[in-house]
């Protein structure tokens, strides 16, 4: 079959003719594969937190014509490992993110090189629009109209947003401490808001009984295994953004497990394809009182076992406050491939790391952004980072939860319209 047949002189165009690689669906526990329909979300005899599906390809046929950091297509270039018959119908580019090389961090910790992947420039200013790309794609194809999910906030928001472009209806449910910052995206971008009285558990479990009950097709994390495919393009995109030559070390933020699953996938499948010769290790970086997948992890490194330890979350940074992490099998199964592992982070080395890093670099990142440079900022200081090439993700803006962020830096200075006070102020200020 061929593949790479993109037309690039409409690249916007709903779902066109293109013969492309076949894919199966295969649970990640019993290895049973399936042929891919709207239904089939996880596999149907190990249930739906062991019934995880993963996609696979032809990797021996697979192949891209050209690609470019640049592409006017974005992560719709990387269509060849996609599970779409065709780019989904969207007036805006999803990916082509900045990857920033800061020497000053070279310099500090020693190392060879140091890359941010900012990826809160995407269309809703989060990392989640890569995979709702890919679901919104999904949805086009199989004739669905309407779209739901269950999100702390950013799941929702990119749901909200690209659904609003793509002509489709959203409708999410969110727990009640949403972060007003997403909770005014929501409601801007027109979607149906169910604020639930209760956690972010909660809400994807009352999401997907009444989602599927009404027939809706589901974003809903590891439920879809179509979302971890639009998370791995962060990989793709960096490794091209690199040209090909992939960095050592690379630290993600986890809550579900997806993300840190897809960008696994993502370096591995260049692998099998032979654009990268090696594998970085993949660090995932917990909040404390989040830190499920990394306690499952330890565990499984332990015993060869994987076993679940549900718990009440807690943490600042909502976006990976998953108190029963749904993609935790993959999460554990990838790293260990990878050779990575995780460690978690306290809320106030969160906080920190938020404001430190904005002020260095010009960077303003949410808390679960900030988290996984916190992680690096940890183990940085314990030297296993020494003459390593290091990226991190940025998966999210810092204006998606300004409330957090002014918690940890002062006050600003209030003066009288008097130019005279604005001298004295500032002159103490100095003296300080």
């Amino acid at each position: 079959m061929a593949v790479g047949c993109v037309n690039r002189a409409a690249p916007f165009l709903l779902l066109r003719e293109c013969s492309k690689l076949k894919h199966l669906l295969k649970c990640v526990t019993c290895g049973r594969e399936f042929e891919p329909e709207p239904s089939l979300y996880t596999c149907p005899h190990c249930g739906d937190r062991f019934g995880t599906l993963e996609v696979l390809y032809d990797y021996d046929r697979a192949h891209f014509d050209s690609l470019s950091p640049h592409s006017e297509l974005g992560i719709g270039q990387f269509l060849p490992l996609l599970p779409l018959e065709g780019l989904p119908e969207l007036p805006f580019v999803v990916g082509n993110t900045p990857l920033i090389k800061l020497e000053k961090f070279e310099r500090r910790y020693g190392l060879k090189a140091f890359y941010l992947k900012d990826d809160g420039r995407n269309p809703t200013a989060s990392y989640k629009d890569r995979a709702t790309y890919v679901v919104i794609g999904k949805a086009q194809e199989w004739g669905f109209k309407t779209i739901f999910a269950a999100s702390t906030g950013n799941a929702a928001t990119s749901l909200a947003g690209l659904t609003a472009a793509a002509g489709l209806k959203a409708v999410v449910f969110v727990p009640a401490r949403i972060p007003e910052g997403k909770l005014a995206q929501l409601l801007v971008y027109g979607a149906t808001v169910l604020i639930v009285d209760g956690s972010y558990d909660d809400a994807y479990d009352l999401a997907v009984e009444v989602g599927f009950k009404k027939g809706w097709y589901c974003r809903n994390t590891a439920i879809n295994p179509y979302l971890l495919e639009g998370k791995k393009t962060g990989a793709l995109e960096l490794a091209l953004q690199l040209n090909w030559d992939v960095p050592d070390v690379v630290f993600v933020p986890v809550g579900d497990g997806t993300v840190i699953s897809g960008i696994c996938k993502g370096f591995m499948e260049l692998k099998k394809i032979r654009r990268i010769d090696t594998i970085p290790a993949v660090i995932g970086v917990q909040a404390e009182g989040s830190d499920i997948v990394k306690r499952v992890f330890e565990h499984y490194i332990a015993t060869g076992e994987i076993v679940l330890m549900d718990r009440e979350a807690s943490t600042i940074a909502d976006s990976i406050s998953a108190g029963k992490p749904r993609d935790v099998v993959k999460a554990v199964r990838y790293v260990k491939e990878t050779g990575g592992t995780f460690l978690s982070v306290s809320d106030e080395e969160i906080g920190t790391a938020l404001v430190s890093l904005a002020r260095e670099t010009g960077v303003f990142v949410e808390p679960a952004a900030a988290a996984s440079y916190a992680g690096f900022l940890k183990m940085a200081e314990t030297g296993d980072l020494k003459n390593k090439r290091v990226a991190v993700f940025a998966t999210g803006n810092g204006l998606k939860d300004v409330k957090t962020a002014q918690s940890f830096v002062g006050k600003a200075l209030r003066v009288s319209n008097d130019p005279e006070e604005a001298f004295r102020l500032l002159d103490k200020m100095e003296t300080v």
